[in-house]
């Protein structure tokens, strides 16, 4: 049987519209800046992209800012927005803003189901002194879902910025840039390719470039954009939201659940990603689980997956209070294109690594 893929948070499956698209743009031999024949169809099909992902999301087209990724975006607009501004972020935010904020941002912790603590967001902005709220939409280890209009109504009251890290949104659930400042995306978490991302702002916002060069993107990031990327963008946020990944997901933690009631399911109560679970089973290590779970033909993950191959103990589930069983989670994401026996071929390898695992502790 095919190796059973459940860690579409890291990275999904190529759409086939996307690697369609991409063929058509690598055909093109323009440069979009060039102002031949050549060049303008390139310039045709980039702004074309950006004008059908702006419409996506509720934004307009000169407000897309096209980067190298997620990470990219979130750099720009933690960097190029934090001027003046004291930066406070999530405790559970992704490696990647939390870099970008710097060692003097200013922490908001979460409560015990991953969400956002608005109490403790309310007394920070009330301190005083303008500021700039970086929060994630989406949690991409638990998939918990932050109150975006709750924290966006603070952030307006208290005359702050936000900025959404919405890398795990597109593709999922419907979404728009709505109350928020600045958006960051990425096209490979929602069946794009991997290595471009768009940074999306309100009207009138203008980032200073951490990337300079010949004034492409508005003057706002330099360098040559990737056509051919960003074509497979535009295709994969076109594709309708996948169906019945809660109904499936439900069902694994059921099964999970009945077969192992010591499991923890992080995040539980509060509202999540419909393809995402975090599974904590106690005392047994994270890349235990993982190498295990490999082994078995099955592909899941201890949580982000950018720390150059290792896995480490999950901050996200340290800030929501877990303990040293922050060290014993796995993740699930399942993809796009989920097949239906996925459940029952989960649990076959997930319980047979479970019983031998702990047996060998006992």
């Amino acid at each position: 049987m095919p190796r059973l893929y459940l860690d579409a948070n890291a990275t999904e499956p190529m759409r086939p519209e996307a690697i369609a698209a991409m063929a058509e743009a690598m055909a093109l031999p323009g440069n979009p800046s060039s102002v031949h024949a050549e060049g303008r169809a390139a310039r045709r099909m980039l702004e074309e992209a950006r004008e059908a992902i702006a419409a996506r999301f509720g934004a307009r087209g000169r407000d897309v800012v096209f980067t190298s990724g997620g990470t990219e975006a979130n750099a720009l607009a933690l960097r190029g927005l934090a001027a003046g501004r004291r930066v406070l972020v999530g405790a559970t935010e992704h490696p990647a803003v939390l870099a970008a904020a710097g060692p003097d941002a200013e922490i908001i912790p979460v409560l015990a189901d991953g969400s956002l603590d608005l109490g403790a967001l309310e007394a920070a902005l009330g301190a005083g002194g303008s500021a700039l709220v970086a929060v994630m939409a989406a949690n991409n280890e638990t998939g918990v879902l932050h109150p975006v209009d709750a924290i966006a109504e603070l952030c307006r009251a208290h005359g702050a910025l936000l900025h959404l890290d919405a890398v795990q949104m597109p593709g999922r659930l419907p979404f728009a840039l709505g109350p928020a400042d600045a958006m960051a995306l990425s096209a490979h978490k929602l069946g794009g390719p991997k290595g471009v991302g768009a940074l999306l702002l309100r009207p009138g916002l203008d980032p200073a470039p951490i990337l300079t060069g010949g004034g492409q993107e508005s003057g706002r990031r330099g360098g040559t954009e990737a056509l051919p990327a960003i074509a497979g963008f535009a295709a994969a946020i076109a594709c309708p939201l996948p169906e019945g990944l809660a109904t499936l997901r439900d069902a694994i933690e059921a099964d999970v659940k009945a077969l192992a009631p010591e499991v923890v399911i992080a995040g539980f109560a509060a509202p999540r990603l419909p393809n995402t679970t975090s599974l904590i089973l106690p005392g047994v290590a994270a890349e235990t689980q993982v190498i295990a779970l490999d082994l078995a033909e099955v592909a899941v993950s201890a949580g982000a997956a950018c720390s150059s191959g290792k896995v480490r103990q999950s901050h996200v589930l340290a800030a929501m209070g877990y303990g040293a069983d922050a060290a014993c989670a796995i993740r699930l994401s399942l993809p796009w294109n989920a097949a239906p026996d996925t459940a029952t071929r989960f649990l076959a390898a997930w319980g047979a690594m479970r019983e031998r695992l702990c047996a060998r502790k006992h």
